[in-house]
C-alpha cells in the first residue's frame, strides 16, 4: 500500500508565540471546560465565569484557572481580553457577551472555537445519537497505546486522564506502519445539537447512529439526516468515514452520500472479531461492542495492528458515569451502585439490558431523572414504550423517577407547563419522588442489601450517587 501524507504543518504551539488572555461564559461545562484546559496547556492566561460552583470549576482552578462564580456580570470582561468563547447555551443578552461585543473582542461559541482547531489537527470525530463519549474513550486508549499521542476532547471524565475530560498530546508527527499523519492528532466528540458539528472539519469522522433526538431544534428526523449530510461532505477526498452498517439511519444516509464517492469503512456485529470483543471488554453490553468495533475501525484505518488495538481495548475500564460501578456497604448486607448518563430511550433500554445481562438474578432498582423538557416532550411516547418494556421484561425490579432536570437556556415555559416527571411516572407506573434529597432519604430507608441501584441520567442526579456513596 502506498504511504499515505497529510501535508501541512503541525500547529505553532502557542508557548512559543504571544500567550493570549482567554475568557469562557460557561467554563463549567463539560465540553467549554475541556477547551479551557487546551488553551492553559497551550501557555495562554484562562478567565471564565459560571452560575454555580462545581467539581469542574474548581479543577480548573486549581489547574491555574481565573474562576468567577455567581451571575453572570459585565464587569468580568476586561478590555485586555483577547477572545471570548461562550457555551452554546449562553443567550445572546448575556451580560458579559454583550459587554465582549461592545468592546470589539473577538467571540466565538464552544463549537465555533473547536471548529477552528480541527483544521489545524489531523481530526478524528465521532459523531451520533449515541455512545459517542466510550467510542471516542476507545479510540483515544488505542491511538495512546499505538505511541501515537493524541489530543483529545471528551465529554466525559476517564480515570487515564487524571479524572479529565481532557488530555494534551504532542506536536509530533504521528506514523504507524506506512501510515504518516503530518501533523498531531485531535480526536473530538462531535456533538449534533444546533448544527455544532457543521464547524468541526475531521480527517476521519465516526457516525455510531443516528435516530430522533434534540426535536426542539430539528422538528424531525430528516432536517437530523440532512444535517449529517452536511457534516459528512466536510470530509476532504483523502478523508474516511467509518459507519455503524447495522444502523439503518446511518446505512441510509451512506446511500444518499455515495456521489461524494468518499471512503468508507463498514462495522457490524456480523464481524468475526465480536466474539473476541465480547470476551475480553470489560464494560457490560451489546451497545459497547459496537463502540469497540467503531474504534476497531478506526486503528485499521491508521494502520495500527490488531494487537495493538485488543490489548488497548481490553484494559478499558470505562468511564465516569458510563455504567460506573461501586459498592455501597450497609450494616447488613452490601449493595451495587450503578451510575450511568443514558437519557434517551435507545439508551435507557441499552443500559437496562446489560445491568440485567449483568446480574441476571440480581434485584434492579432505577432511579432515573429525564433530561430536559423539551426531550421529554418530544420523546414522551418512546420513553412510556421503553420503560413499560423494561418492567415487563423484568430487566428491573423497582423503577423511581425523579423531577425533570431543567436545562437552563434551552426550555420553553409552554412546554414546561404539559409534560412532568410525575405524569411520566403515572403512565409507566413507577413510584415519583420530586427531588434528589427525597430519593436518597427513600432509598436509605428501604434498601436491605444486595440490590442492584442504577442512578440514571445526564442531569445532576450525579449527585445522588455522591451522597449515596458518602
Amino acid at each position: 500500500m502506498p504511504r499515505i501524507k497529510y501535508r501541512r504543518n503541525p500547529p505553532k504551539s502557542a508557548k512559543s508565540a504571544n500567550a493570549m488572555k482567554v475568557h469562557f461564559i460557561g467554563i463549567g461545562g463539560i465540553g467549554v471546560s475541556a477547551l479551557a484546559q487546551y488553551y492553559l496547556k497551550t501557555g495562554h492566561q484562562v478567565s471564565g465565569s459560571d452560575l454555580v460552583f462545581s467539581e469542574v470549576t474548581d479543577f480548573l482552578k486549581k489547574q491555574g484557572a481565573k474562576i468567577l462564580i455567581g451571575p453572570h456580570n459585565p464587569k468580568s470582561i476586561s478590555k485586555d481580553i483577547d477572545l471570548v468563547i461562550y457555551s452554546p447555551a449562553v443567550q445572546e443578552f448575556n451580560p458579559e457577551l454583550k459587554e465582549a461585543e461592545k468592546l470589539g473582542i473577538k467571540c466565538l461559541s464552544y463549537p465555533e472555537a473547536l471548529g477552528e482547531l480541527t483544521k489545524k489537527y489531523f481530526t478524528i470525530a465521532i459523531s451520533g445519537t449515541h455512545g459517542k463519549s466510550t467510542t471516542t474513550a476507545m479510540i483515544a486508549k488505542i491511538l495512546i497505546k499505538a505511541d501515537f499521542d493524541p489530543t483529545v476532547i471528551i465529554g466525559t471524565k476517564l480515570k487515564e486522564f487524571c479524572n479529565s475530560n481532557f488530555r494534551m498530546g504532542s506536536d509530533k508527527i504521528a506514523r504507524s506502519r506506512q501510515f504518516v499523519i503530518n501533523f498531531p492528532i485531535l480526536i473530538i466528540e462531535a456533538d449534533e445539537y444546533a448544527g455544532s458539528f457543521l464547524n468541526y472539519w475531521p480527517k476521519i469522522i465516526v457516525l455510531t447512529n443516528i435516530e430522533k433526538d434534540h426535536l426542539d431544534y430539528y422538528k424531525n428526523l430528516g432536517n437530523i439526516l440532512k444535517a449529517f449530510k452536511k457534516y459528512i461532505g466536510h470530509l476532504s477526498k483523502d478523508g474516511w468515514l467509518v459507519v455503524n452498517a447495522d444502523d439503518r439511519n446511518s446505512s441510509k444516509l451512506k446511500t444518499q452520500i455515495s456521489k461524494l464517492q468518499l471512503k468508507t469503512k463498514n462495522y457490524s456485529l456480523k464481524q468475526g472479531e465480536v466474539k473476541k470483543l465480547k470476551k475480553i471488554l470489560k464494560v457490560p453490553g451489546e451497545h459497547n461492542v459496537y463502540n469497540a468495533l467503531a474504534a476497531l475501525a478506526v486503528a485499521r484505518i491508521l494502520k495500527i495492528p490488531d494487537k495493538i488495538s485488543f490489548e488497548a481495548l481490553s484494559k478499558y475500564k470505562g468511564a465516569w458515569r458510563r455504567f460506573e460501578e461501586k459498592t455501597i456497604k450497609l450494616k447488613t448486607k452490601n449493595y451495587k451502585l450503578i451510575s450511568d448518563y443514558a437519557h434517551h430511550p435507545t439508551e435507557i433500554m441499552a443500559t437496562l439490558r446489560a445491568a440485567r445481562e449483568k446480574f441476571p438474578t440480581g434485584k434492579i432498582w432505577c432511579i432515573y431523572q429525564p433530561h430536559q423538557y423539551q426531550r421529554t416532550f418530544y420523546l414522551f411516547d418512546d420513553f412510556v414504550k421503553v420503560l413499560r418494556q423494561a418492567q415487563d421484561k423484568f430487566l428491573i425490579d423497582k423503577l423511581i423517577i425523579v423531577d425533570i432536570y431543567d436545562v437552563a437556556g434551552r426550555e420553553k415555559k409552554k412546554i414546561k407547563k404539559i409534560v412532568s416527571s410525575k405524569k411520566l411516572a403515572e403512565k409507566i407506573r413507577a413510584k415519583y419522588i420530586p427531588g434528589i434529597e427525597d430519593a436518597e432519604k427513600y432509598l436509605r430507608k428501604n434498601l436491605k442489601g444486595g440490590e442492584v441501584v442504577i442512578v440514571m441520567g445526564a442531569g445532576d442526579i450525579y449527585k445522588l450517587v455522591n451522597q449515596l456513596i458518602d
